[in-house]
């Protein structure tokens, strides 16, 4: 049997089944990482987007859901060379094949992913469509809304607010272990990893709705604010941006991703579009007021940009070594930074997860 991946530009590749049968649509982007395949279909940063995976096996290590950072597949769909069908590892539950086919995720396998990779390279992320039916597939894409027109963080933030403890996620009326700082965490596409990391540096975390005010987060007594990775264009999250600025000045305040967009457009900057993203977890980021280079996991489509920022208040404290982009911007007046890759790694190296005891030292320092 067959399946295809289809491109805007009417590019075809022939590949075999992985997953659920069907058709699906969305923005192609590629991944260098490794490992971390369980992660990844399962970061929300991902919604509304097939995922190309560059590393020509994937699923050898199996599915077990105790490495998922979120509760359900986020992309719309998964490109691979080849899926393993038969997983070796003690922690396995089941196949990635599985796994996709239980969630009904569309998938295909057995394509040139290095070919693909280069030809997004070159002409920029596209909108694409996996499909068993071409005809069905064309319609699919013609009929499918642009990424960059549509709003992802509402579908994937919390519905609800919630606590997070040692058992993982609790509810509101939970009450605070001793000792512990409360972070107040707005959820536009939240990561599990990144609340076990807080939590293991002595936070509380209480996660909100990207619909949340800035008056019923700050009703909370909070001792700091995270703003949160998560997928689509920031320039779409006006009433998301309002909040932030609600926010800034109140408790100290750091941003993952997303957060270090959304806390520029909060003091007046402005971002853009990259060609093609970054998305792996070997990406070489420089401190500039430490000297310091590390290694750093990351996944996005959008950038700071450092002229907008001229006049705010605010200064580029982090660039990336591949291209010169943004990683990291401060507030000193308003006790605020952020960081554009993922400090919590899941996959990735460790080398920015001093960034969590860091935060936690501010925040108590402030509450003394």
């Amino acid at each position: 049997m067959k399946r295809y991946l289809l491109l805007s530009d009417g590019t075809v590749f022939e590949g075999k089944p992985l997953g659920a049968s069907g058709t699906t649509v969305g923005e192609v982007v590629f991944n260098t990482g490794m490992t971390g395949y369980q992660e990844i279909l399962t970061d929300p940063s991902y919604a509304g987007q097939i995922v190309l995976l560059t590393y020509p096996l994937i699923g050898n290590y199996g599915i077990n859901e105790d490495d998922f950072e979120s509760d359900r597949i986020q992309p719309t769909g998964l490109v691979v060379r080849e899926a393993c069908d038969v997983p070796s590892n003690w922690r396995a539950t089941k196949s990635i094949h599985q796994l996709l086919l239980e969630r009904g995720t569309v998938s295909i396998q057995g394509l040139d992913t290095r070919l693909i990779t280069k030809r997004i390279r070159s002409a920029g992320v596209t909108m694409g469509a996996i499909c068993d039916d071409l005809d069905a597939g064309k319609e699919a894409l013609a009929a499918a809304q642009g990424y960059d027109e549509t709003d992802f963080v509402y579908g994937v933030s919390t519905n609800a607010p919630y606590k997070w403890g040692r058992e993982g996620r609790e509810g509101m009326g939970e009450t605070d272990e001793a000792g512990r700082v409360r972070l107040a965490v707005l959820d536009c596409g939240l990561k599990f990893n990144i609340l076990r990391r807080f939590y293991k540096s002595g936070c509380r975390p209480i996660i909100f709705p990207a619909t949340t005010s800035a008056e019923e987060i700050l009703s909370w007594k909070p001792d700091g604010i995270l703003l949160s990775p998560g997928p689509g264009d920031p320039r779409r999250l006006g009433p998301v941006v309002e909040t932030v600025k609600g926010l800034l000045g109140k408790r100290p305040m750091f941003g993952i991703c997303l957060g270090n967009q959304l806390l520029c457009h909060a003091i007046g900057g402005e971002t853009y579009k990259l060609k093609f993203g970054h998305r792996g977890s070997n990406h070489p980021v420089k401190d500039l007021l430490t000297g310091k280079v590390t290694i750093t996991s990351q996944n996005h489509g959008y950038a700071v940009d450092p002229v907008s920022l001229e006049g705010t208040g605010a200064e580029v404290t982090q660039l990336n070594l591949n291209d010169g982009t943004v990683e990291g911007i401060r507030i000193k007046d308003l006790d605020a930074n952020s960081i554009q890759y993922h400090p919590e790694a899941a996959p990735g190296p460790w080398d920015s997860r001093p960034y969590f005891s860091e935060f936690v030292e501010r925040m108590r320092a402030v509450r003394s």
